[in-house]
């Protein structure tokens, strides 16, 4: 795993051993990270990182300048990763907060800039994922949410949904929160 770009650019993080998740390609997390370039500057972002797995996400905001990230894990050895990598590299913008993501969701009372969420793809339940992100209102009024996915879904019939992109296995969905304006 690599960090591709920013102050940390082209740092490898020693991978976790017997991971349970499955890390983002770097061709996928690239393309990413250049689509989001092109419509936010990183520096100051607020960023929630869901299903966070080796946190390579998150190092990656981080390293770009994101203001606050937190990254949510449920499993103890990949939390305590990405808390003592976060620790070695001085991501103290880093929050890594072991929980179960729906959970999380349920429970968060912060709205950020990126919402992130890459699950298992064989998890059950991936399609409610964009609703309750928008319900429970964790996207502010400009920013985006984004799911990575395996190509078994279709969020376009989505009333948030912006775009999907596709890179090898890896499809990103992303929506936008389209919250009418108070008057």
């Amino acid at each position: 795993m690599r960090i591709i770009t920013g102050k940390f650019s082209g740092k490898k993080i020693n991978s976790l051993k017997n991971c349970p998740s499955r890390p983002t390609t770097d061709k996928a997390k690239e393309s990413l990270f250049n689509i989001i370039h092109s419509y936010y500057d990183f520096e100051g972002l607020t960023v929630l990182d869901l299903f966070a797995g080796t946190g390579s996400i998150s190092f990656e905001f981080a390293s770009r300048g994101a203001g606050e990230i937190i990254a949510v894990e449920t499993d103890m050895k990949s939390h305590m990763f990405i808390k003592n990598t976060s620790k070695e590299l001085n991501f103290s913008q880093i929050q890594a907060v072991k929980a179960d993501a729906f959970k999380f969701i349920a429970h968060c009372n912060t709205t950020f800039d990126i919402v992130f969420a890459d699950p298992p793809y064989e998890m059950e339940d991936i399609d409610t994922i964009p609703g309750l992100i928008f319900r429970f209102g964790l996207v502010n009024k400009t920013g985006w949410f984004i799911l990575e996915h395996s190509n078994k879904f279709d969020f376009s019939s989505h009333p948030n949904f912006l775009k999907t992109r596709h890179y090898g296995k890896v499809n990103f969905s992303i929506f936008e929160n389209r919250q009418e304006k108070q008057i």
